[in-house]
């Protein structure tokens, strides 16, 4: 059945419930971006797993969310059930092989996976007003903060260094405002305050260093398969806000660090958004559409990005229109809006003479779905309805001696494990601040004028005001190796550079400075 640079989904059903023919997604338009819908408990999970089967045994790497845990046994090899077989001998799949799939398991808490990281800066302003839901004034306030931090040699890389930042401008809004526009103390108590709440839902686990190398969700093995990246969403998903700007944020990053590759012939890299309706939930118009252009330029990175939800008027129009493959599982239709999201769901495909999309769509068995997929010139094909083939990989989660299993021989086994702290905004502030009070300690009666910190050289615009040398990292006894005093250096180097005009563009669309 599989053809050589297509992959292979299913096989479609005629009518009379006979079978008609494969249906295949062809690899050269992988990145054309795709979605896949329906309702809970119709198959969207499975549909999702030999997707990224299929991909991995391209060669292509594949970023996908475990909000469940059923995902993580594409690291096992599947079972021979009775309802896999027959599925596999009624579309005609022979031979029906089982495998294991190369995974790696993340998580933003380190629990069940390898964690995952990146620093307030990388991040940037525009998305971290979204992730603590800041008013426009609030998301002004942030701005000033992120261009202080650029001026100032600053590094941003965990929340106490946006916290001390923040208090360094709580205590000189006075100041501050007459340089870059009204600083408001109850702006910064409020940011704040959000702050607090991040870190109580456990945002402080997200930021910080080291930080996620884009390089390591996108490796091959040595027999050319690509590594399925896996994270682990079970807990993140009690904070959806913070999950949805995670993998946003993720999606940004990828499209800033990749260059142009125009139409390969398989993509670079296949990203699943599971949930996402999250994603969209309340966002700002301006995040809307710079999502929007994220999904329309990444492809010609060779990203292609397939948003998985259960209804397809969750993703805004201008981001349904950008979505090439289609899989549409069964909807119910008891509520307006339910119909609604049928006809809109069957008004997007190219229509298929031989039934009616709306009225197949509510009659879809589970493991059924219409299927489009890009073809010729990369027109849309007619619409199909198909039988999803079987997976692989094991259906259902790994146990948790099996998942430690996979992460202990996993190739990035040890380096996201241990915190690194070198010297950043919150270290550099204390030692400014306690030179600052050293120099005018002679001088008690000034320091009833407002405090030593009143009277800081603002960061950035005075000779005195250098950034400090990094420290040697310290080592522990765990024997991971943290970064040498160059590799720091380098580090830091290449996040301050060309601060001005450079932060604006290395932010790229999603992260940079809100004009």
């Amino acid at each position: 059945m599989q053809q050589d640079g297509k992959l292979f989904i299913g096989a479609s059903r005629n009518p009379d419930d006979s079978i008609n023919k494969p249906e295949y997604l062809d690899l050269k338009f992988g990145n054309r971006h795709g979605l896949v819908t329906g309702a809970t408990g119709t198959g969207k999970t499975v549909t999702l797993q030999i997707l990224a089967e299929a991909f991995s045994n391209a060669g292509v790497p594949v970023f996908c969310a475990d909000i469940k845990g059923d995902l993580s046994g594409i690291a096992a090899v599947g079972e021979a059930k009775d309802f896999l077989l027959k599925r596999a001998a009624d579309i005609g799949l022979d031979p029906y092989d089982f495998q294991e799939f190369p995974v790696i398991f993340w998580d933003l808490y380190g629990e069940k996976g390898h964690r995952v990281r990146t620093t307030v800066a990388e991040m940037g302003p525009l998305l971290l007003a979204r992730l603590m839901n800041a008013t426009e004034p609030q998301e002004g306030v942030l701005n000033i903060a992120f261009k202080l931090a650029d001026e100032g040699g600053l590094p941003l890389l965990d929340l106490k260094d946006l916290q001390s930042l923040l208090n360094y401008m709580g205590e000189n809004a006075t100041a501050l405002s007459s340089q870059f526009g009204l600083i408001s103390k109850a702006s910064v108590g409020s940011i704040q305050r959000a702050l607090l709440v991040l870190e109580q839902q456990g945002a402080e686990h997200f930021f910080g260093e080291p930080a996620l190398k884009i390089s390591d969700i996108m490796r091959t093995t040595n027999d050319g398969r690509g590594a399925i990246s896996v994270l682990a969403a079970d807990k993140l998903m009690m904070n959806p806000r913070l999950y949805a700007t995670f993998l946003l944020w993720l999606l940004s990053e990828l499209f800033e660090e990749l260059p142009e590759v125009g139409d390969p012939e398989k993509p670079r890299l296949v990203f699943f958004f599971d949930e996402a309706h999250l994603l969209f939930n309340d966002a700002p118009k301006v995040l809307t559409e710079r999502v929007e252009q994220v999904v329309r330029l990444i492809r010609s990175k060779g990203v292609g990005v397939y948003f998985v939800t259960q209804n397809p008027l969750d993703v805004p129009e201008t981001v349904l229109a950008q979505l090439g493959n289609r899989v549409q599982h069964a909807l119910r239709a008891y509520s307006p809006r339910e119909q609604k999201a049928v006809k809109t769901a069957a008004d997007t495909f190219r229509p298929n003479p031989a039934f009616d999309c709306a009225t197949v769509i509510t009659t879809l068995g589970t493991g059924e779905a219409l299927v489009s997929t890009l073809e010729g010139k990369g027109a849309p094909s007619m619409v199909e309805r198909t039988l999803i083939r079987p997976p692989s990989s094991r259906l259902g989660p790994l146990t948790d001696a099996e998942r430690q299993n996979v992460m202990s021989v996993s190739p990035v086994a040890g380096q996201y494990d241990e915190d690194l702290d070198r010297e950043s905004a919150f270290e550099i502030l204390a030692q400014r601040a306690q030179k600052a009070a050293e120099a005018r300690a002679p001088e008690p009666a000034e320091q009833d004028k407002g405090g030593a910190a009143g009277r800081w050289t603002l960061p950035g615009f005075g000779d005195d005001d250098k950034a400090q040398p990094v420290p040697k990292p310290k080592t522990r006894s765990s024997g991971y190796q943290r970064e040498t005093v160059i590799e720091a250096a380098m580090k830091s180097v290449a996040r301050t550079v060309a601060t001005q005009v450079g932060r604006a563009l290395v932010r790229g669309i999603l992260g940079s400075l809100k004009r």
